[in-house]
């Protein structure tokens, strides 16, 4: 009986991920990145492995239908397939690579963006079982994935082909995915981003205003009292969720904004590094090189040239 009802599982979990590569891949096919009709839902594919490249995260899960990938915050590496999804429960900076990908092959996969009210509202009206573990520090982890769960994003990307069912039917179903990802081995951390007043909270208030000010000079003390911390306990709590200072996440948030300046607005260096809050256009190339591995002239133009075959993206 018990072989038995594991090959059925088995079964099932292929026919899932065979259906959700399926749909993936016949979205995914004029273009590597596609916008879908339900707010906050996008697809990706890649035909090739790819180098590391810096990317912030925003409150995310992203699941993987074919292939592999691999995301570092700070010393740590997240490696997840079809079997585990990645979170980010805050706006966190690092660095993407696409491990597993070829043409026969490719990697598919999908993001969805959290609203943090409607795991609120659901921590708060639900009666919601106890999580699975205490939920640890870091902002990002991955968690085994279930077949309802995938099940649900199946019928998510379905609606693509439905799309004057999505304001009906979307909610709905973005409240079961919110739902098993709250219930599930990630709930923990979910609930503690969620609740007004927890640490992670505070932090994800902090992350908030530093991506609006990020051009404006940082206090850390200030930003801390503003977030209702002592600044030992901010800085402390601040690097065990985002494995960065303060000072360092403001600085990926300026680099990231500069070099889309520079490439989407084909400003140069200097200019780009000034309007990001830089004085020093030469402490820009330095730092930007540390980050990307490149200089900015050299770095925009090869980023533009891979940008030309396909975008790398979260997902």
């Amino acid at each position: 009986m018990g072989n038995g009802t594991h090959t059925e599982q088995e079964a099932a979990w292929a026919r899932a991920l065979d259906g959700l590569s399926g749909s993936l891949a016949r979205l995914t096919a004029a273009r590597a990145e596609v916008d879908s009709v339900v707010p906050g839902l996008a697809f990706y594919r890649h035909e090739a492995p790819t180098a590391p490249l810096s990317c912030l995260y925003e409150p995310t899960v992203c699941v993987v239908a074919q292939g592999v990938k691999c995301v570092t915050l700070g010393e740590e590496r997240y490696v997840y397939d079809a079997r585990n999804y990645l979170i980010s429960s805050l706006h966190l900076s690092g660095f993407v690579q696409i491990l597993e990908a070829s043409p026969a092959r490719p990697y598919l996969g999908l993001a969805l963006r959290l609203d943090l009210g409607e795991l609120a509202a659901l921590v708060l009206d639900s009666q919601l079982p106890p999580p699975r573990r205490q939920a640890p520090r870091r902002g990002m982890a991955t968690g085994e994935a279930s077949l309802p769960l995938i099940s649900a994003f199946q019928r998510l990307v379905d609606l693509q082909a439905e799309p004057e069912d999505v304001p009906i039917l979307a909610p709905v179903i973005r409240r079961e995915i919110f739902y098993r990802l709250l219930v599930g081995e990630q709930g923990g951390r979910l609930r503690q981003m969620a609740t007004a007043g927890s640490q992670p909270h505070q932090i994800a208030l902090a992350l908030d205003w530093l991506r609006t000010h990020f051009r404006e000079p940082l206090a850390v003390e200030a930003l801390a009292t503003r977030v209702g911390m002592s600044a030992s306990s901010f800085y402390h709590h601040f690097r065990a969720i985002t494995a960065l200072s303060p000072l360092q996440f403001q600085k990926q948030l300026r680099l990231q904004e500069a070099r889309r300046l520079m490439l989407e607005g084909h400003l140069e260096a200097a200019t780009a590094a000034f309007q990001v809050g830089y004085e020093s256009p030469s402490q820009f190339s330095r730092e930007y090189a540390r980050l990307f591995g490149e200089p900015p002239l050299r770095s925009v133009t090869r980023f533009r040239q891979a940008m030309a075959g396909e975008r790398l993206a979260p997902a």
